[in-house]
């Protein structure tokens, strides 16, 4: 019997269970955290949301990971409508949808997020902050209300810095309470820590600046900061990635060296697990992977992210040992009831891209539910 007879008859590789980073996981799929900006205007969490996030744990996904949540009440927000975790109020408001994820079998991540200089929904304040005072490229984002270009920061100075660590930490604590089963920091995409790690954005000439030791400053410090907060037997991951919202195209100057020193300051600093957002477009057949680099060079497990609801390239990601568990985008958006599908055997649906058109809102996609 050929390979690939072989590999359609056995079952997914994503339905084995597992322990994540301290996680018992029914399987191995994970949504993947997506901006939906349905929360209310002060930052809480609906019941359409915690229904939204309930539909993925129904359908059978073992990790959930929370849309990029602000941290605090100063420059952090990013979007209007974002949910936070700044307060009782909004921690309070994510308890019905830790709730509706537990009941269902599904662990649950809140991720963590200051925008910094891509911040262009803050009510709290008419000015962004960033590393330097470099004007981010591109425009803002309609689907996420957003027009025009982006406004140039502030140069954030070393109080601003401490109060975004501390912002990290608090939230973290605050989820804890919520129930969450664990917090990733967002340090990918183009957001404040990963301005801080990109060179053409950062460029401070203090400890803060410079080579990858100076640019990495801050995201050891938050991730330090949350770990020691949050407490043992709390998970805490960190997410990293090559390409922005306003840059798709940027890759790491410093290669796989460059590469190995950021997944080693984070997990140095506490990270539990890694997630490394887009690595799945980058993933060659039979070649290296990010995701894989990142789990020889630090030994904790990995979500490798990008195309990964497509069986075949799953497959080789999992059996191939490139990453620990598979988060699931716009695959999972098509298909909330995907780990089903792939217990069955039955194709994923196609995902429509008009559900985040004109805005990437849940009121928007119930508008193009199939009927």
């Amino acid at each position: 019997m050929s390979d690939a007879r072989t590999s359609a008859l056995r079952p997914h590789p994503a339905l084995t269970a597992c322990r994540f980073a301290g996680l018992e996981l029914r399987n191995r799929f994970a949504v993947a955290p997506m901006t939906r900006v349905s929360a209310t205007e002060d930052g809480r969490a609906t019941e359409q949301m915690a229904a939204y996030y309930g539909a993925f744990a129904e359908g059978g996904f073992g990790l959930l990971i929370t849309e990029g949540t602000y941290t605090d009440t100063a420059y952090g927000q990013g979007y209007l409508h974002q949910p936070g975790i700044t307060d009782e109020a909004q921690a309070a408001a994510w308890r019905g949808v830790v709730d509706r994820a537990h009941a269902a079998g599904a662990r649950i991540v809140l991720q963590l997020m200051h925008a910094g200089a891509l911040a262009q929904g803050n009510r709290f304040r008419d000015r962004t902050v960033g590393p330097s005072a470099v004007r981010p490229m591109g425009e803002q984002l309609g689907k996420y209300r957003g027009s025009g270009p982006w406004p140039e920061p502030l140069e954030m100075t070393h109080g601003q810095i401490a109060e975004a660590v501390e912002g990290f930490a608090a939230s973290a604590v605050r989820a804890r309470e919520a129930g969450f089963d664990g917090v990733e920091i967002h340090a990918a995409n183009g957001y404040l820590l990963d301005q801080f790690l990109t060179p053409y954005t950062n460029l401070r000439t203090d400890g803060y600046g410079g080579e990858v030791e100076g640019r990495s400053r801050l995201l050891r410090e938050v991730t330090a900061a949350v770990r020691g907060a949050a407490g043992p037997g709390f998970t805490v991951g960190v997410r990293l990635s090559q390409g922005k919202i306003n840059n798709f195209g940027w890759r790491w100057q410093g290669g796989d060296a460059e590469a190995a020193a950021l997944f080693a300051a984070a997990v140095g600093a506490g990270a539990d697990y890694l997630h490394l957002a887009g690595s799945g477009r980058d993933w060659l057949p039979g070649g290296p992977t990010l995701a894989g680099l990142a789990r020889k060079v630090t030994g904790v497990p990995v979500i490798a992210n990008g195309g990964l609801h497509e069986e075949a390239v799953a497959r080789r990601v999992l059996d191939e040992g490139h990453a620990d568990v598979l988060a699931i985008g716009t695959g999972a958006l098509a298909n909330p009831d995907l780990p089903h599908k792939a217990a069955a055997g039955a194709l994923p649906a196609v995902f429509d891209p008009q559900v985040l058109e004109p805005l990437a809102t849940l009121d928007n996609a119930l508008t193009h539910a199939p009927a």
